[in-house]
């Protein structure tokens, strides 16, 4: 009978030790990862405390305290702020798709116009106006606007089909006259000439814009004192 007792005791301080032999062996790994991490935990703490002195003068724990304060008032705005990051960052990956399609676009446009010489000319311009920066003072400048307003008008007066088809035809004339059979013509000559039906023709055309020429001082238009015309 005592004989199966102590068997019996026997297995069961085993399978006890069996037990216990991977928890042993657990607090042993354990205490070599301890003994291996102590050394780094050491360095950290001394770099820290290294690291904390160089804003221990410039750092306050009252400072800390209204930090806190500050941030717990400002509890409801940070939440705001948040909550229109969060509103950004949708925009942003819903715009995402379409700014992929539209810079090839853009950067496809923009090469058109650099192969068209477009950029040139806007830098050629830009050279202009400091050339006439340069050559002009601000007075000057403001009276060659003034100018150019006024031919602007006058072109677009100019733009009328009759007034297109008049300058048309009288570009035509000097390459119609041969000034090398060009003779002095006397009182009698003129008679002679008056004879011609294109000499004809010409004092039709001038007689007409005889007519519009008395119909611009009829009208009213001033005429530029400088230029000592009188009709």
């Amino acid at each position: 009978m005592n004989m199966n007792i102590e068997r019996l005791i026997l297995e069961r301080l085993e399978n006890i030790e069996t037990q216990i032999a991977p928890l042993a062996q657990n607090a042993k790994g354990i205490k070599e990862l301890k003994d291996d991490l102590k050394p780094m935990g050491n360095q950290a703490v001394q770099l820290m405390i290294k690291e904390l002195e160089e804003v221990e003068s410039a750092f306050q724990l009252e400072d800390l305290m209204v930090l806190i304060k500050r941030l717990l008032r400002s509890v409801k705005n940070i939440t705001y702020v948040l909550g229109q990051l969060e509103n950004i960052i949708d925009f942003v990956n819903t715009l995402e798709p379409l700014l992929k399609s539209a810079v090839p676009q853009m950067i496809n446009y923009l090469d058109e116009m650099e192969r068209k010489g477009i950029f040139r000319i806007i830098q050629a311009t830009l050279d202009l106006r400091a050339k006439f920066a340069q050559a002009f003072s601000p007075e000057e400048i403001d009276r060659i606007g003034d100018s150019m307003v006024s031919l602007l008008k006058l072109t677009e007066k100019m733009a009328d089909p009759q007034a297109l088809a008049f300058l048309e035809k009288m570009a035509e004339v000097p390459a119609n006259v041969d000034l090398t059979r060009s003779k002095k013509v006397g009182p009698i000559g003129l008679l002679r000439a008056c004879s011609s039906s294109e000499v004809k023709q010409g004092l039709g055309v001038l007689m007409e814009l005889t007519k519009g020429i008395g119909k611009i001082k009829n009208n009213g238009h001033k005429v530029n004192k400088s230029a000592n015309l009188s009709f």
